[in-house]
């Protein structure tokens, strides 16, 4: 883990402003295997001007029932008391299984700036009880990309996840005609996502591969990742970039 002052170079640097306007709306990602550090980043995401902060469970020791997560998370929210505060759920990479509508019962009082949740995962059955019990409370963001029109189905208020990235322009004709219920079409754009995604799982797809991606779809260099994940192959992004290019004429 990179020390404090250097997660905090990083996330200053994803408010910087990328166009003369700025960003509308900037959400820092503060979560850490550590309380203290999840706080310490909590409260500089205030200094620099976030729109809001978000939190996953932390995933070495890991919270066993909900009152020990609703704790921890009230702990990193109350150092930024002044701007709204999401969960990000994703139980596949953080082993924190606690379903979400249970989370959501009585969780305003606990921690007042709790405004919605990133839901990460494909149990469309808990994120359908927390739109039925909660959608005029809480922003209720899904995160599975090649799931969203499910998920749109079953009310969500908006998604948030990588392909949009990349596959942008797709993704927003799906919510256009979901939004005209031309469900067809809406279906047909689903299904590239799929597509793609598909296609590249077959080939080995993680961050280090999505890095590759989205830099020889926008041009930016992202980087490397760090160990102990590897760099893309050359044969990876041939072959990703074929398949998108097919994809998206």
């Amino acid at each position: 883990m990179a020390s404090p002052k250097r997660l905090q170079g990083l996330t200053a640097a994803t408010i910087t402003p990328m166009t003369p306007d700025g960003l509308d709306h900037v959400i820092i990602h503060v979560g850490a295997l550590n309380l203290p550090e999840a706080k310490e980043l909590a409260k500089h995401a205030v200094v620099i001007g976030a729109s809001g902060i978000a939190a996953i469970a932390p995933f070495f020791f890991k919270p066993t029932n909900k009152d020990t997560l609703v704790a921890f998370l009230r702990e990193v929210a109350s150092e930024a008391p002044g701007i709204p505060f999401y969960y990000y759920h994703i139980p596949s990479l953080t082993g924190v299984k606690i379903r979400v509508e249970e989370l959501l019962d009585g969780i305003k009082e606990q921690i007042p700036t709790f405004q919605g949740v990133k839901f990460s995962d494909t149990d469309l059955l808990d994120f359908a009880q927390c739109v039925k019990n909660n959608k005029e409370q809480f922003v209720l963001l899904y995160g599975v990309d090649e799931h969203l029109l499910s998920a749109l189905a079953m009310g969500a208020s908006g998604a948030v996840g990588s392909t949009y990235n990349y596959l942008g322009k797709k993704n927003n004709l799906m919510l256009e005609a979901f939004a005209k219920q031309d469900l067809a079409l809406a279906q047909q754009h689903q299904f590239c996502t799929g597509e793609f995604l598909s296609f590249v799982f077959k080939l080995g797809f993680g961050v280090a591969q999505t890095k590759a991606v989205m830099s020889f779809t926008s041009r930016i260099p992202m980087g490397p990742p760090r160990l102990p994940l590897l760099s893309a192959s050359v044969d990876f992004i041939e072959k990703a970039k074929a398949k998108m290019d097919s994809l998206i004429v």
